[in-house]
């Protein structure tokens, strides 16, 4: 399934969008409060799929596997400036 390429006029259309709407949002952290504790679910359910820990250690887990993700991203992105360097000469 090919997706069409979005224009870049779109595209910056889109960019200055989001940013009005972010600079009309007076709690960020509010607005994203539900989708960050979706995300740390998602961690949760990994370390304790049977939900048999204490909510406490499952918190602890799931923010300890949510920090490990961050960081194998963080090593994706530095392999692939590498790559792009290396690339270029």
């Amino acid at each position: 399934m090919s997706e069409s390429p979005v224009s870049v006029e779109t595209s910056l259309k889109r960019r200055a969008a989001a940013h009005e709407s972010w600079a009309r949002t007076p709690n960020r952290r509010a607005r994203t409060a539900k989708a960050t504790a979706a995300f740390l679910e998602k961690f949760a359910r990994q370390v304790d799929p049977d939900n048999k820990l204490t909510p406490e250690e499952r918190h602890r887990r799931a923010v300890s596997a949510r920090r490990a993700y961050y960081l194998r991203l963080s090593v994706k992105a530095a392999a692939a400036r590498k790559a792009r360097k290396a690339a270029r000469g």
